[in-house]
Formats: structure tokens, C-alpha cells, sequence
């Protein structure tokens, strides 16, 4: 292979390797994450999260996944119905792993 052959591969290969560098990841079956600290615990009404703050629920679906990815993390109850409002600082799930 000669010399100007060679040269335009590894330009189209440079070149390509940019683009694709520059698209945005695409992901399916995206589980709801919230800020760095993630979900902790759910309720009826919002959840805490593991940094212990107190959030609503964005929408009905939020919280929905939630409770189908996370059964053993979701109280169906109002938080506001627990002792400490919730939070279940014995159950610290996620200092576990």
C-alpha cells in the first residue's frame, strides 16, 4: 500500500474516532438515580436520599419504577406516618455493599 493510501486511513480513522468521541451515550432501561447520593428509601409520598434529604416524588411513574425496582426499599405509607419521619438509619442497605 503506498505512502498517500496509508496517510488517508489513519485520517478517516482519526477523524471517524472524533465523531463517534463526541455523540451522547444512549441507555436503555435507565434505573432513577438522584444526585450522588442515590434513593435510600421510598414512600407513598417522596423519598430520602442517602445523603438524608427529603424529596417529592417528580411524578406518578417516579415513583412507580421505583417501587417495582426497589420492593424491599419502598413503604407504601406517607413518611410522615414513621418514627424519624422515615428514615431507617438501622437499615443503612447501601453502607453494606
Amino acid at each position: 500500500m503506498n505512502r498517500i493510501a496509508k496517510a488517508g486511513l489513519i485520517a478517516f480513522g482519526l477523524i471517524a474516532a472524533g465523531v463517534v468521541a463526541g455523540q451522547p451515550a444512549r441507555a436503555d432501561n435507565v434505573t432513577v438515580g438522584v444526585g450522588p447520593g442515590g434513593i435510600a428509601f421510598g414512600y407513598s409520598d417522596g423519598y430520602w436520599d442517602r445523603e438524608h434529604h427529603w424529596h417529592q416524588w417528580r411524578n406518578h411513574e417516579e415513583a412507580v419504577h421505583f417501587r417495582a425496582e426497589n420492593r424491599a426499599h419502598y413503604y407504601d405509607r406517607r413518611h410522615d406516618h414513621e418514627r424519624d419521619e422515615g428514615w431507617r438509619d438501622h437499615d443503612r442497605w447501601w453502607d453494606r455493599h
